[in-house]
């Protein structure tokens, strides 16, 4: 029965409500004077019979005033007792001004008092009442699944009751390291120590771990979960707390744990001077604009009040993207997105010329190893001449600032993709030695989190599909950090160099790809299928190192490396070759390039990059057909 009037209309509950209370009303009444009268009636009362009737004339009036009947039972807290008190109150004294204005004297004065109590728990009660045999038909209707929430701050009070009001999880237990918050209990759900994690989710079926503490360093965040692997229980977290502030996500909106939180680190403020410094009030253009780094820093030159963006892409979609993105992110900054190629030295010039571009961030590459690995033509002409003609038409537009990203697959290449990104360092240093009065620096860093053909994704979808993750080699290692970690401090190491410069940034400890994916498979809940757990979920399966990939990567060609300002740029000291050893190199290798010429183009990248160690297995994929 109490099923089907929950299944009544909104107007229909909100109706039987103030019939609930048009009933309890003189119920109170009545049971205040019987109680003031020691449980014995005063004849004198029989011709006022009516005063215990009347209360709800202007009590329900009052209460609906109030929105009292508004609230939803289901989501009703504590704020509802202020709405009662105050209506409660309001017809009490209008009930006291009814008995003096018709004389009644013969009503008890305490009664009234009884009866302000009587009233109160009554309507108030009955309130509590309804909400919990809601939220009791609720749970048996909807059975839910059970968690335990790690952190019992504001954060995860606030996601408890947000859980508690949904239908799809069950918080059954607290767990936190404040030693003051043990035993405590929020809405009987009791806060633990983290050691009885193991005990609570055999005790309460638990079948997820909810992490609560949006404002947590990075780094205890990777702690706690490096502590929480080894139950083998999916792992889900709050949104940070910028987007929580932000009002881009709900507390209720849970996440996957990212990669950033197994990997990253505590991020250095950035130093706003230096962010500043080549794009507040000037002209930006980035190459490469709808890519993985270029996009992020476009977000981040727009944060640095630029006075135009110059968005330069070949690819139509991604250019199309990131300007609606930038248009939602930063309306009030001047944009133009421009289609072109990097090796189109007169398209580029006509754009630096037409905006008068003051500042360029060349991001524009291939960068996927084993793909420029079997087009090695197209790699060099798209990343070594591709810079190479940029940085001319930059010098020739008379642009101040020229930053190169680069990559740690630079430094002793074993690859075509590392070669031709040292080749366009080359390039740019050998334009400074020569007296340019454009300011050439190189940035070089390793891999970045999520970035396009990233590890990480694939790793994910492998393991949602069940496995088996694919993994090259069981040592091999890499250096991750963040997109907009890199981002900020490729901005920063832009505005430190004279001319020349390579800044290399510090990626922090190298991680080793095998147990990346061991804590990835252990944090969705499953365990890693190999000779100790042969009934396993998800297999790692070896499968050879691709032909150019190295075990692992560097940052330094030599050891002559200088501290900066930044506790996390370094400045390295690297060769560079003279102007006409460069040009006669450049000719040669473009020549080679125009014929489609791979083999004799791979020899003179062996040339040009000393300490380009070629893989055996590197072959022209067209080369191969012909």
């Amino acid at each position: 029965m109490f099923e089907k009037l929950l299944s009544f209309s909104r107007h229909n509950k909100m109706a039987l409500l103030a019939l609930m209370d048009a009933l309890l009303l003189p119920l109170a009444l009545w049971c205040a004077v019987f109680l003031r009268l020691g449980g014995y009636w005063d004849p004198k009362l029989n011709p006022h019979l009516w005063i215990f009737m009347v209360p709800p004339l202007w009590a329900i009036p009052i209460f609906i005033k109030l929105g009292l009947y508004r609230a939803v039972l289901k989501y009703l807290d504590d704020k509802i007792i202020v709405t009662v008190f105050l209506g409660v109150t309001l017809s009490v004294l209008v009930l006291q001004g009814v008995i003096q204005m018709f004389a009644i004297w013969a009503m008890p004065r305490a009664a009234i008092i009884i009866f302000w109590v009587f009233a109160m728990a009554y309507i108030g009660g009955s309130r509590f009442l309804l909400r919990g045999l809601v939220r009791r038909i609720d749970v048996v209707d909807a059975p839910r699944e059970h968690v335990i929430i790690y952190g019992a701050g504001r954060a995860g009070v606030q996601l408890m009751l947000a859980l508690q009001a949904g239908r799809e999880y069950r918080p059954m237990a607290f767990v936190d390291d404040n030693p003051e918050l043990r035993r405590r209990t929020f809405r009987g759900v009791a806060v633990h120590a983290p050691e009885e994690l193991p005990q609570l989710l055999k005790d309460t079926a638990a079948k997820c771990i909810l992490l609560a503490m949006p404002s947590v360093s990075r780094g205890r965040q990777r702690e706690i979960l490096e502590s929480l692997e080894r139950l083998r229980v999916p792992i889900k977290r709050l949104p940070g707390m910028a987007d929580l502030v932000s009002g881009e996500a709900r507390v209720e909106e849970l996440k996957e744990v990212e990669i950033e939180d197994l990997l990253g680190r505590d991020p250095v403020p950035p130093k706003a001077e230096l962010l500043a410094r080549n794009i507040k009030g000037r002209v930006v253009m980035v190459t490469g604009a709808g890519g993985s780094i270029g996009s992020e820093l476009v977000r981040q030159i727009a944060r640095n009040q630029p006075s135009r963006i110059v968005l330069f892409e070949l690819s139509e979609y991604a250019l199309y993207a990131i300007d609606q993105e930038l248009a939602q992110l930063a309306p009030a900054i001047p944009r133009t997105p421009i289609l072109g190629s990097v090796i189109d030295y007169d398209r580029l010039s006509q754009v630096m010329r037409a905006f008068k571009v003051e500042t360029v961030y060349h991001a524009a590459a291939y960068k996927h190893v084993p793909m420029v690995e079997h087009n090695p033509v197209a790699g060099i002409v798209n990343n070594a001449f591709g810079t190479d003609t940029t940085a001319r038409a930059a010098e020739d537009c008379g642009v101040d600032t020229f930053v190169l990203i680069s990559t740690d697959k630079a430094v002793r290449p074993t690859n075509v993709m590392g070669a031709t990104k040292r080749l366009a360092e080359l390039t740019l240093q050998t334009r400074h030695a020569r007296g340019s009065r454009t300011r050439f620096v190189m940035v070089r860093f390793g891999n970045v989190l999520g970035s396009s053909g990233s590890v990480v994704p694939l790793f994910r979808r492998q393991i949602k599909a069940g496995g088996p993750i694919t993994l090259t080699h069981a040592d091999i290692t890499r250096y991750f950090m963040t997109i907009p970690e890199a981002a900020q401090l490729v901005i920063q190491a832009g505005a430190m160099g004279d001319g020349g410069d390579v800044f290399v940034l510090d990626m922090g400890e190298p991680v080793k790809i095998i147990d990346l994916a061991r804590r990835m498979v252990h944090l969705s809940g499953l365990e890693v299928k190999d000779e100790r757990h042969p009934k396993g979920d998800i297999e790692i399966r070896i499968t050879g190192l691709r032909p150019g990939e190295k075990l692992y990567e560097e940052l330094l060609i030599g050891d002559n490396v200088l501290a900066t300002d930044h506790a996390r740029i370094m400045r390295a000291q690297e060769y560079h070759l003279s102007a006409d050893e460069m040009a006669s190199l450049l000719q040669r290798l473009r020549d080679a390039c125009q014929r489609l010429d791979a083999p004799a183009a791979f020899a003179l990248m062996q040339q040009a990059v000393h300490e380009f160690r070629a893989a055996e297995a590197t072959q022209d994929w067209v080369t191969l057909q012909g």
